[in-house]
């Protein structure tokens, strides 16, 4: 399993979870686990998924989502989780 952090936030409007998943849908991303809320109109959303059987590159997920969030009005960011084995680490 390879798991990645995808983290959404931006001003709260219909549909970011649906749009959001069902790109991950799309590339067989598979979303382990996901926590939601809004503060103050203000979006967030972390999920963990995982991406040992998506049919694109880690670039390609990465600049489609940075495509996505565009089109949302959201920032979206993908980080591996050896990102945050390693931060643990030092």
């Amino acid at each position: 399993m390879e798991k990645t952090v995808i983290t959404v936030v931006g001003k709260d409007t219909t549909g970011i979870i649906a749009r959001s998943s069902t790109y991950l849908y799309t590339h067989n991303i598979n979303i382990l686990d996901i926590a939601q809320t809004v503060l103050d109109g203000i979006f967030n959303m972390m999920m963990i998924v995982d991406v040992s059987g998506m049919d694109i590159s880690y670039e390609e997920l990465v600049q489609e989502l940075k495509n996505l969030a565009t089109e949302i009005g959201v920032d979206i960011r993908c980080q591996r989780e050896e990102i945050f084995d390693m931060m643990h680490r030092i």
